[in-house]
Formats: structure tokens, sequence, C-alpha cells
């Protein structure tokens, strides 16, 4: 597996590391995904030896992150094995410049080499944008659903 990629002598895909934190936080306030340095780097290090999981993030020539994705894979007894997107943020100044595809490309490339049979993801009915991404990468919609929590 690619653990670093650079593209356009640019950008560069790879693993976290734990100072990435809060650029990962920052990032993904731009969603309304509200989480601490801490917090992340906290989820970082539980994911990290975790071989179900991945995440990896885009950074520039500073090492500035700028977008980031993680993705798990989902056994599932009623369908065949599933990477399933867990968050994917690029940076608002950085978006539509490629750097979103290159995250999934690589989750893509990541759940092909641990035998899924496919990538899915879930997306707030209000992020029209992101659904046009989705599908000019590709993916279709197959189902829309409501989501419930209950807090522990």
């Amino acid at each position: 597996m690619v653990n670093k990629l650079t593209i356009d002598g640019q950008v560069k895909i790879r693993e976290p590391e734990i100072q990435d934190a809060e650029q990962i936080a920052i990032l993904s306030e731009q969603l309304n995904y509200s989480a601490t340095k801490t917090q992340i780097e906290q989820r970082l290090l539980q994911i990290q030896n975790n071989n179900s999981h991945i995440v990896y993030v885009a950074t520039v020539a500073n090492d500035d992150v700028i977008g980031w994705v993680h993705a798990h894979i989902y056994d599932l007894i009623v369908m065949p094995k599933q990477a399933v997107i867990l968050g994917l943020v690029v940076d608002k100044d950085y978006r539509n410049h490629g750097i979103g595809t290159i995250l999934m490309q690589q989750i893509e490339e990541w759940a092909n080499l641990l035998g899924c049979d496919g990538v899915i993801l879930r997306s707030n009915i209000k992020r029209k944008e992101a659904h046009l991404f989705y599908e000019k990468i590709g993916y279709t919609n197959i189902k829309q659903s409501m989501t419930f929590s209950k807090k522990l």
C-alpha cells in the first residue's frame, strides 16, 4: 500500500501523524463536526493499529493538512465486505481541485487490497455539492434513509 503519494509536486497523501490532530479538528469544523485537538489525538491513537480503519490526510508543501478521509471495513451478514467512508473533508479553499477525488481513490485502493466488494458512504441530505461530487467520481445514490441516535 502506498503511504505517500505526491501529486503535481504540491499535494501529498499520507497517513496522519498525531501532530496533525489540530488541523484535522479545524477542517472538521468546516462541516460542523465539533472535535477538539485532544479528542482527535485520542481517536487517532485508538485506531492507528486497527487494520480495519484507515485515515489519509492531504498536505501541501508546508505540510499543512488540507483534507482528510477516514474509512472502516464493514463485515455484514447481509452483504459482502464493504469499506465505509466515515468522514471526508477538504478545506473550503482547496475544494474543486481534485483533492477529494485523490483521497477517495486512496480509500478505494485500500479497500480493494483488503478484498472489499465496494465502498459505501452516507451524506447529509443538505450537502448537495457533496452529492454532485460523489456522483461525478462514480458513486450512485442507492438509498434514502433516516439516522437515529441514542445517547449512552
